[in-house]
């Protein structure tokens, strides 16, 4: 099983433990963090979608001039905007990158933050819209010949794109989402199901039931797998639990900071994926010897926020622990995210491939 390294690309520095520096578009900062990201040997870097920030898709943009290699890996929200226009932005952006844009389809998260852009429907009808979403997606990508689709939310007449992308049938479908409606279209669409870091035998348990459901499409052995992780390294393991500690202060401080503001106090509620990271956090701080669930249980688990904790080795040696169970993609963001990208690149990719190496080298001599 081939390995994939996904790194983050942000409009502008900072995390849960780092106030926000520098203006909310940081040119400079953008394109340092894309370069080291893919100095380092990241695949892609994922930019992530939020009311509030920039738009993901013309920053994809600009870190595609900026870089050569490193794929882009474009968070999406279904419904709003015209899938056959979507489809067409994406295919551009993979025209001009050369091959390079992925799309990441956000269904869920936060309600509170959907409603911010005007859509109210309930968990279980987006789902289904995205379904019909990406049947028309993936139809305009791919027809040659005019296309029609009469649907419960779609109505397209006669459509034929000719932009395509360059990656053939199309660009890889990411999908996230915890819910059994979403493993219900990630099982039909995905090309990778993308999961947030829980302990090994939640893992086990997922892998099992998203193959299972895209069994009943003929994708069971198609359909790769994804965990996103915030790895904290230290030259040492005790480091590695001292550097964990101040990171949880410091996002402490910064949450009584924020307390005022309105849009920092439900995120995170209304969506699976966070409510099984918080449950997971009220059972006990460390799981599986160094996943750490302290900053998901602060924050309501309001995205990626679980980590392995301790040296490079020992973070590689739990992350082959996930590969074995077959998740082959990584994504990494750090909390200090351009020191933690540079890091993750001289010490922690390196040591997860070397291990995997190792691992996959045992294995065929088994066999």
């Amino acid at each position: 099983m081939s390995l994939e390294f996904i790194g983050l690309i942000g409009p502008q520095e900072g995390s849960e433990s780092q106030a926000p520096r520098g203006p909310n578009v940081d040119l400079e900062f953008i394109k340092a963090f894309a370069q080291a990201q893919e100095y380092g040997g990241f695949d892609q870097a994922l930019l992530a979608v939020n009311t509030s920030a920039a738009d993901s898709l013309v920053l994809a943009s600009y870190v595609a001039a900026h870089t050569e290699r490193l794929g882009l890996l474009v968070a999406h929200r279904p419904g709003f905007q015209a899938p056959t226009f979507a489809a067409r932005q994406f295919a551009t952006l993979d025209q001009l990158s050369r091959g390079r844009a992925a799309i990441n389809v956000i269904t869920g998260g936060d309600s509170g933050d959907l409603q911010r852009d005007g859509d109210f429907i309930d968990k279980d009808a987006r789902y289904a819209r995205t379904d019909e979403y990406l049947d028309v997606l993936k139809q305009t990508w791919t027809q040659s010949q005019p296309f029609s689709h009469h649907g419960q939310h779609y109505q397209v007449e006669d459509n034929l794109t000719l932009v395509k992308p360059l990656q053939k049938p199309h660009v890889p479908i990411y999908f996230s989402g915890a819910s059994d409606a979403a493993v219900e279209v990630a099982a039909k669409h995905a090309d990778v199901y993308m999961m947030w870091g829980e302990p090994l035998d939640n893992i086990r348990q997922r892998i099992a039931q998203v193959r299972k459901a895209a069994a009943r499409y003929g994708r069971e052995n198609h359909i790769r797998f994804s965990l996103s992780l915030r790895p904290i390294l230290g030259a040492t393991e005790e480091q590695a639990w001292a550097r964990a500690e101040q990171i949880l202060a410091d996002a402490k401080t910064l949450i009584e900071q924020r307390q005022s503001k309105r849009r920092d106090r439900n995120v995170g509620k209304s969506n699976s994926g966070s409510q099984r990271l918080v449950d997971i956090a009220s059972q006990k701080t460390v799981h599986d010897v160094r996943l750490w669930t302290a900053i998901a249980a602060l924050t309501g688990a309001a995205g990626n926020s679980t980590s392995l904790v301790g040296t490079a080795a020992q973070v590689a040696e739990a992350a082959l622990e996930y590969y074995k169970l077959g998740v082959t993609t990584f994504l990494f963001r750090g909390f200090d995210q351009l020191r933690d990208a540079i890091d993750y690149g001289q010490h922690l990719l390196p040591q997860i491939r070397a291990q995997v190496a190792n691992y996959e080298q045992g294995q065929r001599k088994q066999a």
